[in-house]
This record gives structure tokens, C-alpha cells and sequence, in this order.
């Protein structure tokens, strides 16, 4: 009997032992991972952020009135209403002011 309590208290032994090794091991790796986690949050560069884009060329007033101006300027207003630079607004806003009105 005395033989096998010697055996198992050895197992205990050693088995706390590397337990209390295993549990030292795991908290300075998460202390090493904690503290690098930390420098690159600091070294990151901060959040850009974005600008709205640059308001809308106007169109040129028609050249002597003619005709032909007045549709060209009326078609590339629809082009830029089509792509989203124009909300219906400002598209209805130019399209008063090309055609006089």
C-alpha cells in the first residue's frame, strides 16, 4: 500500500506541476498577443473620412440661342441626371434656366 500512495501522490505532484506550467505558459502568450494587438490598434492609421464629390459642372448658356445648343445642352443635362450627378431638382432647375424660362 505504502508503494502505491508513493505512486499517486507522484502523479499529483507532477501533474500540478504541469498544470501550474501550462496555466504561466497560456497567460504570457495572451499577454504577448494582448500588448501586439494593442501596437498595431496605435500604429493603424485613422479612419479616413469620405468627401462628398464636387458639385456639377452647369451647362454653358445656348450660344445666340440657337436650336441645336438648346437641345445639346438639354441632352447632356439628361445624360448627367441618368448617371445620378443631377437629382430631378436640380435636373428640372437647369432645364427651366436652358430653355428661358
Amino acid at each position: 500500500m505504502p508503494g502505491l500512495l508513493r505512486g499517486v501522490a507522484r502523479t499529483a505532484v507532477i501533474s500540478g506541476t504541469a498544470t501550474a506550467v501550462s496555466n504561466r505558459v497560456s497567460r504570457r502568450q495572451a499577454g504577448r498577443w494582448a500588448r501586439q494587438d494593442y501596437e498595431r490598434a496605435a500604429a493603424a492609421p485613422p479612419p479616413q473620412e469620405y468627401a462628398a464629390p464636387p458639385p456639377a459642372p452647369e451647362p454653358a448658356p445656348p450660344a445666340g440661342g440657337s436650336m441645336d445648343a438648346t437641345i445639346t445642352q438639354l441632352k447632356e443635362l439628361a445624360q448627367l441626371k441618368e448617371q445620378g450627378v443631377l437629382t430631378e431638382a436640380e435636373f428640372e432647375a437647369q432645364k427651366s434656366r436652358i430653355l428661358g424660362g
